[in-house]
């Protein structure tokens, strides 16, 4: 099948999860499979592993693509799935998190994601779910759009101010693209557009993104055998501080630790793949063992 996903930091994964034959694998962000299939390559072991993506699409490929293949492929958000791994008593060698946005959802206009093209205000990871990024630009209150252009944007509170107050009097925004050129004109001279944190912080609003982060990290040793692997792969602060911050307080305690950081600072990507794959460039790799 067609590659429809470029996976970033492959060989760093490879080296930290380290995958073994007839090892069990679980992916909570499996999208288009550019990691999976690389490990389930080496394990070879379907049976006892299995592929989590909230995204439909991402789980047709996945159906498709591993058809011959005993895999369990679940159609949840990550948080839901570790919670059903863990009411079924299953445990893994490797799990992995990517918490990246796909390129088949930057790069299809009908997905909203991006402002780079004309596109409907969705942003939704899960096409089913009520809330949008339109009911967020065209309903959610003034006060409300300042909270999350600072928190998931990082906007310093003058400028959240700002650009919320241009969403909420140029309502209705009717797409990405009309939205992401009126945004322009707030332009500070970075080499930023002064769209793509209030798109950023929308799109975190809308799936959830940190607190399902938050939620899913401290159940993870649950989800491990002894010696098994974890690895997780960031694309922005908010979510490295998260799981920074976790990894540091499960293995502090000696002896008594849940987990071993195998990355004592943050793997990034090579020049070489910058290159080939310029979306790796904010990535970080974090992974830890457990006892």
């Amino acid at each position: 099948m067609e590659e429809l996903h470029k996976p970033v930091l492959l060989s760093e994964v490879l080296a930290v999860l380290q995958p073994k034959s007839g090892e069990s694998y679980l992916d909570l962000t499996a999208g288009y499979a550019g990691h999976a299939s690389e490990i389930l390559d080496v394990t070879r072991n379907y049976k006892d592993s299995v592929l989590v993506d909230r995204d439909i699409n991402a789980v047709k490929y996945l159906q498709e693509k591993f058809k011959d293949e005993p895999l369990r492929i679940t159609n949840s958000d990550f948080y839901s799935a570790v919670l059903q791994e863990i009411e079924c008593g299953n445990a893994f060698d490797m799990i992995l998190m990517d918490f990246g946005v796909s390129s088949p959802q930057l790069d299809r206009p009908e997905r909203g994601f991006s402002f780079a093209k004309e596109g409907p205000l969705d942003m939704r990871m899960d096409p089913t779910q009520e809330l949008s990024a339109e009911i967020v630009v065209n309903h959610w209150n003034e006060k409300h759009l300042v909270e999350i252009l600072e928190q998931y944007g990082e906007e310093k509170p003058g400028f959240a101010r700002l650009i919320a107050r241009a969403i909420v009097h140029g309502r209705p925004w009717q797409s990405t693209k009309q939205l992401g050129e009126a945004l322009g004109k707030y332009g500070r001279g970075g080499k930023t557009h002064p769209a793509t944190r209030t798109f950023q912080a929308i799109r975190i609003a809308v799936n959830d993104e940190l607190g399902e982060i938050e939620r899913t990290l401290p159940l993870l040793p649950r989800l491990l055998k002894p010696g098994g692997r974890v690895a997780m792969i960031t694309f922005h602060s908010l979510e490295d501080r998260l799981v920074k911050d976790y990894l540091k307080e499960v293995s502090g305690y000696g002896e008594e630790s849940e987990l071993t950081v195998l990355t004592k600072k943050p793997v990034v990507a090579e020049k070489s793949e910058l290159f080939i794959n310029p979306r790796a460039r904010s990535a970080k790799l974090r992974a830890a063992v457990k006892l």
